[in-house]
């Protein structure tokens, strides 16, 4: 087996992640290993870059999409390949890819090595494998965070700090330049994602493909709170039509003006105030990732 580097984020879902490393070293041959602990997200980014210019050929990312995010954005330029070892609460990246959740079986999923190029997608040549979003939804993590940092639990901090969004001005004048058109927009939610998603607006799901070197684009009708809550109903019950409720684009590229200098971007689950405008793009197929041996990109 190929030397590896293993990035675990001690922080990452409700599990103790020390023991996750005892685990590891079971499994795999600890000749071939190195294990480090990541107290910090900022940690996470150290070691990955460390790694990146190491003598390991695979640098395994053990947590959350945020730290899968970080450790990709370090190798995706260099000849490393990228392992995951899901860790975090929801895990999407590692789920669109058929990685199983279980640690033993994805650990397994390494030592057997098969690999596939993915997209993945920029803004603002900050990288992110999933999703990126401005509008209502950084406005709710924020204050969830804030919640949470309080002593509230995280489904009542997030119910809570979707109020006091929805309470404040949720809605972003934009200008969208797409497929060689000009899009101007009153809206509270523009999301993009790394390829396509099944998309019910507020119940994301899963993208068939990882490799079709495109960006979708969503864009939210509706320029009301009460408009806003009727629309957050129809997506509880399933009832989102796209002509509707929402825009939906395709694109290898987007730029997006908007009137405030600065605005908070979310890609990943992490949130970052980013000057506008915003350019994102797609860079196809450009990195390599090992998943389990029957699943392809597409």
């Amino acid at each position: 087996m190929t030397p590896l580097k293993i990035i675990i984020s001690a922080g990452a879902g409700p599990g103790d992640n020390t023991k996750a490393a005892e685990l590891l070293e079971d499994i795999f041959n600890q000749d071939q290993i190195d294990i480090s602990l990541a107290q910090s997200g900022a940690e996470v980014t150290k070691l990955a870059h460390e790694a990146a210019r190491g003598p390991y050929k695979i640098v395994v990312a053990a947590g959350g999409d945020g730290t899968v995010n970080s450790v990709a954005a370090a190798v995706i330029d260099s000849d490393k390949c990228l392992g995951v070892l899901p860790l975090g609460t929801l895990n999407h990246f590692a789920r669109d890819l058929g990685i199983p959740s279980d640690l033993q079986a994805a650990a397994r999923t390494i030592v057997a090595g098969y690999t596939i190029e993915v997209d993945v997608a920029e803004v603002n040549h900050r990288i992110f494998l999933n999703n990126s979003s401005l509008g209502l939804y950084p406005m709710i993590v924020r204050e969830r965070e804030k919640h949470q940092r309080l002593g509230f639990k995280k489904w009542p901090a997030f119910i809570w700090a979707t109020i006091q969004a929805l309470r404040r001005n949720p809605f972003l004048d934009v200008r969208l330049r797409v497929n060689d058109e000009l899009l101007d927009r009153t809206t509270p939610f523009v999301f993009i994602g790394n390829n396509e998603y099944a998309m019910d607006l507020f119940n994301i799901g899963m993208r068939e493909r990882l490799d079709r070197g495109e960006l979708s684009i969503y864009i939210t009708h509706g320029t009301s709170r009460l408009k806003l809550i009727a629309l957050a109903l129809r997506a509880v019950v399933g009832r989102l039509r796209n002509d509707k409720d929402f825009l939906a684009l395709r694109s290898d590229e987007v730029k997006i003006l908007t009137t405030r200098k600065r605005v908070r971007v979310a890609f990943d689950g992490e949130i970052e105030v980013m000057r506008s405008p915003l350019q994102y793009r797609v860079r196809s197929r450009a990195l390599r990732v090992i998943v389990p041996n029957d699943v392809r990109a597409g």
